[in-house]
This record gives C-alpha cells, sequence and structure tokens, in this order.
C-alpha cells in the first residue's frame, strides 16, 4: 500500500526541484528509458529518512558540481509509485530491489549502479564525490 501523498510531497520535491523527472506509472518509465541514448540518471527515491535523506541532497549537490553530470534527471518513488518501481527496477539489470538508489545509464545502457548499502551510514558530501567520480568515469 503506497504511502500518503502529503509524506511524500517534500520527499519529490527535493528531486524535482532540482530537475529530476517523476516516472509515476509504468508507461511513463518506457516512455522515459526505452530509446533513450543521452547519459541519464535514475534515482530511485525513498521514505527511509536516514538514507534518502542523505541521497537527495547528494544528487542535487553532485549534479551541480560536475562537468560530467548526465544529461537526463528521471526518479520513481520506491513504496510510492509501485508500477513505475517496479518497471524501472526491470532496467536495472544484474541488481535487487535496492531503495533508495542511484543508476546510471549511458546510450541505453546501465553502466553504475549506487545501492542502498553504498548510500546509508555516509554524509551527502560523500555519496555526492562518489556520484561525481561516477559521472567522470561513465559518461
Amino acid at each position: 500500500m503506497p504511502y500518503p501523498e502529503m509524506m511524500v510531497a517534500p520527499m519529490r520535491e527535493d528531486l524535482t526541484r532540482v530537475g529530476f523527472t517523476e516516472l509515476k506509472s509504468r508507461e511513463d518509465v518506457d516512455s522515459a528509458l526505452a530509446n533513450e541514448t543521452r547519459p541519464t540518471i535514475l534515482a530511485v527515491n525513498s521514505i527511509c529518512g536516514c538514507a534518502a535523506g542523505s541521497m537527495r541532497p547528494a544528487l542535487a549537490y553532485s549534479l551541480d558540481t560536475s562537468e560530467h553530470a548526465p544529461a537526463v534527471k528521471l526518479t520513481v518513488f520506491a513504496g510510492q509509485d509501485l508500477e513505475a518501481t517496479d518497471r524501472a527496477r526491470e532496467y536495472i539489470v544484474g541488481y535487487p530491489p535496492s531503495s533508495p538508489s542511484i543508476a546510471l545509464f549511458k546510450e541505453g545502457e546501465l553502466v553504475y549502479m549506487m545501492e542502498r548499502h553504498e548510500i546509508e551510514g555516509r554524509h551527502p558530501a560523500q555519496i555526492a564525490e562518489a556520484l561525481k567520480a561516477a559521472y567522470e568515469e561513465h559518461l
């Protein structure tokens, strides 16, 4: 059962405010990812205060301060947009479901994945630096 929208709205806004497009249905995910060839970041957002609370500001900072930031910024919300999240996870080949998490795609292929265990317990600045290194290496 999805969380009440009033609970997740501020967490959604943390990403949409910095240019992420929300994908709320299976069709949205397919429209956004199926034929996209530009460098793309997909954030699986979450209500989790510890890990997602660090992931969201880290994403904003990494994108704002990197010369290699992905052109396309997408997000699904685990626990809220259930079908969209399930469909997005089908594009994240080789990794178990993880929320929050961050996937990078280049020319439609998954090239980098940051899972929850790599996010939780880390300061947003540490996460941002890891993301910036991934952008530079993979995009």
